[in-house]
């Protein structure tokens, strides 16, 4: 490797690693959810069929996915037996859904199925 390939591969390397830098990293929000256990088909209907395909389609939108409490393996269990995961690019993007006419019209869909609209809301870095 000669002078100018050595000079061409550090700037191609210092490159990459300022554009590392710049991307902010993924997000990824919990939500557990007080589901009342009369409306438990409601709330797999309405996600299946009304959330996910809302959500799935906004910009930044990386996964969404509902889990049902089966058992701990270890420690103590969550009050609640449900959890909605909730993954964006950005926490900028996710708050933006939030703001949209979709997120309006398809929210209500899960949160009337909850017991006393109770649910609680943790949001992590995706390292």
């Amino acid at each position: 490797m000669n002078r100018r390939q050595s000079f061409e591969a550090i700037a191609a390397l210092s490159a990459a690693t300022s554009l590392e830098a710049a991307v902010p990293e993924p997000i990824q929000l919990h939500v557990d959810l007080e589901v009342d256990p009369a409306k438990e088909a409601e709330l797999l209907k309405n996600f299946k069929q009304t959330f996910r395909p809302t959500i799935s389609k906004q910009p930044g939108f990386v996964d969404v996915k509902l889990l049902k409490l089966r058992n701990a393996v270890a420690g103590a269990a969550p009050a609640t037996r449900y959890r909605l995961l909730i993954s964006f690019q950005t926490e900028e993007q996710r708050l933006k859904w939030v703001a949209t006419d979709d997120h309006q019209r398809a929210w209500p869909t899960i949160e009337r199925t909850l017991s006393g609209k109770k649910f609680t809301a943790v949001l992590y870095d995706i390292q």
